[in-house]
């Protein structure tokens, strides 16, 4: 974001403190033209804490954006939890100017109905908790291709107060509850980093010896454009049955949105090099023996001695 939409931004909360603090400032000038009425000074006192809150907001959501240009953004349940804050601070101060109490025995007053409410909207607040919960821990951010315990994988789009919003990479756009997400397992592939390590698995025959094996995979992936050449991909042994010899074909990727592409690409080298190689990859051979076929001197027998018994 630009310096000139940064000072866009602090222009409207900037002049009401300005306004506040000079009607507060030059009270006693302006008691002649405002009148005495202790009720307006207290609201325009009032309207200072708020215009303070206000303010104190629009700067912390501007350091976040600064520091969000050199790292990933901020969650934008992040800026809310500190908005509200500010508000809720400035609402007690305001309760306590009103009654003339402590901001803590006007925050007590209200307790029996915040409690009653709060049992009518539990679902509400528990996902909304459940936000918080994840903003301040931040297991993920925006930007970042998650997998959430197999009930969704996709880039996060949005971190709000009760839900959580994924781009699936088919495209498909999903809103869950954040009191389910803190619920489940949760794998972030682009932290720390956003390249990973994934694999492939190939199995082969026994007449290929492994080292020619692990050479020839490792030739075909030098030719791949994809994935990264550094750290080098590796081939290990995974299984030695039967059925054939298995291969783990292991490499690195630069995102995660690029597995896909990735995989096909690394598949459609090594099925080449084996090709032109002279071998494929190990399959299933299933034979079909059916029931003995009986000669002709088996049936002439057969009849012979179905003749005797006649």
């Amino acid at each position: 974001m630009s310096a000139k939409r940064h000072i866009q931004r602090l222009v409207w909360p900037t002049t009401l403190v300005t306004v506040n603090f000079g009607l507060i400032f030059f009270r006693s000038d302006l008691r002649g033209h405002l009148g005495n009425d202790e009720t307006l000074w207290l609201c325009i006192n009032a309207l200072a804490y708020f215009a303070v809150a206000w303010f104190v907001s629009r700067v912390l959501s501007i350091a976040l954006d600064k520091t969000a240009e050199r790292r990933q953004p901020y969650p934008r349940l992040l800026r809310e939890i500190i908005t509200a804050l500010l508000f809720l601070v400035a609402l007690a101060a305001t309760a306590a100017l009103f009654t003339g109490q402590g901001a803590v025995g006007a925050l007590a007053g209200s307790g029996l109905v915040l409690a009653m409410f709060g049992f009518a909207i539990r679902n509400v607040v528990a996902d909304t908790l459940s936000g918080i919960a994840l903003g301040i821990e931040g297991p993920f951010r925006i930007g970042d291709w998650i997998d959430i315990d197999g009930m969704a994988r996709g880039k996060v789009i949005e971190i709000g107060w009760r839900t959580t919003r994924i781009l699936t990479r088919d495209a498909t756009y999903m809103i869950l509850p954040n009191s389910q997400i803190a619920r489940q397992r949760i794998t972030n592939y682009s932290a720390p980093k956003p390249h990973y390590r994934a694999q492939i698995t190939i199995t082969l025959d026994h007449n290929m010896p492994i080292k020619r094996a692990r050479e020839l995979m490792l030739d075909a992936l030098k030719g791949a454009t994809l994935i990264q050449q550094d750290p080098l991909p590796d081939v290990r042994v995974q299984a030695y049955e039967e059925s054939g010899i298995t291969y783990a074909l292991r490499y690195w990727l630069s995102r995660f949105d690029r597995d896909i592409d990735c995989r096909d690409e690394v598949y459609s080298l090594v099925d080449e090099a084996l090709r032109q190689a002279g071998t494929t990859a190990s399959y299933r051979r299933i034979e079909l023996v059916g029931p003995a076929i009986p000669t002709c001197a088996t049936r002439e027998k057969g009849v012979s001695m179905f003749s005797e018994y006649g």
